[in-house]
């Protein structure tokens, strides 16, 4: 048996396109059916915008305008266009309701539950709240509440986040990515040497893992 191949993906919760990614990934992987290769994958922190206090008065347009400094107008546009990228994927965005905030303690949670073995259920828990159900994900008490929906243990997952004893482990995925030269989220890394940038289509993903699978598979002969 082969061990899988790592696929190491650095994101950030507040991106819209990180969760496209994903889910443009998971088509790619699927699609390749039964020759679709063992994956092991991990998510890693990213910060979008470090200086964005936890309770951000304003909406998403307002955030966006302020902080790519473009009229309001434009930055409509653009969510527009994610939205309807996003509900080719499959997912129901909804820009109107969703409350910007800080994410650094969503990506501590991330490593708690990457400790516990549900980092996978967190992240997509954590993207559905945030760009779907206009969830507050910068608060304890609600990141605990999400926690709990992704299978973790509350008292567990409050004392972790209150501690911040996995502040530090954010900090390295994010020195990390500046070793790797990343400067934008999503950005994949598969088997620790090809790395994938943005959310591209299904079919490149599907081509990326069937590469890296025949090169094992050509080492191994």
């Amino acid at each position: 048996m082969t061990s899988p191949i790592k696929i190491d993906i650095w994101s950030d919760i507040a991106c819209p396109w990180c969760y496209i990614g994903k889910r443009h990934f998971e088509e790619g992987l699927a699609a390749l059916g039964d020759d679709a290769p063992d994956v092991e994958i991990e998510y890693h922190s990213y910060e979008l915008a470090p200086d964005t206090p936890v309770d951000f008065e304003g909406s998403e347009v307002d955030f966006l305008a302020k902080h790519k400094g473009l009229p309001a107008e434009r930055v409509q546009q653009m969510l527009q266009h994610v939205t309807g990228v996003a509900a080719n994927a499959g997912l129901d965005y909804d820009f109107d309701v969703l409350q910007h905030t800080k994410t650094l303690k969503a990506h501590e949670l991330l490593h708690f539950a990457k400790a516990q073995g549900r980092q996978l259920e967190l992240s997509e828990r954590l993207f559905k709240a945030y760009f779907t159900e206009g969830r507050h994900v910068g608060r304890i008490d609600e990141l605990v509440e999400l926690a709990v929906d992704a299978g973790l243990d509350a008292d567990g997952a409050r004392e972790a986040l209150e501690s911040g004893r996995y502040a530090a482990d954010v900090q390295a995925d994010i020195a990390q990515a500046g070793a790797y030269g990343i400067n934008g989220v999503p950005f994949f890394v598969f088997e620790g040497k090809y790395g994938v940038s943005g959310a591209q289509p299904a079919e490149v993903f599907g081509q990326v893992l069937t590469q890296v699978a025949g090169e094992r598979d050509g080492a191994a002969a």
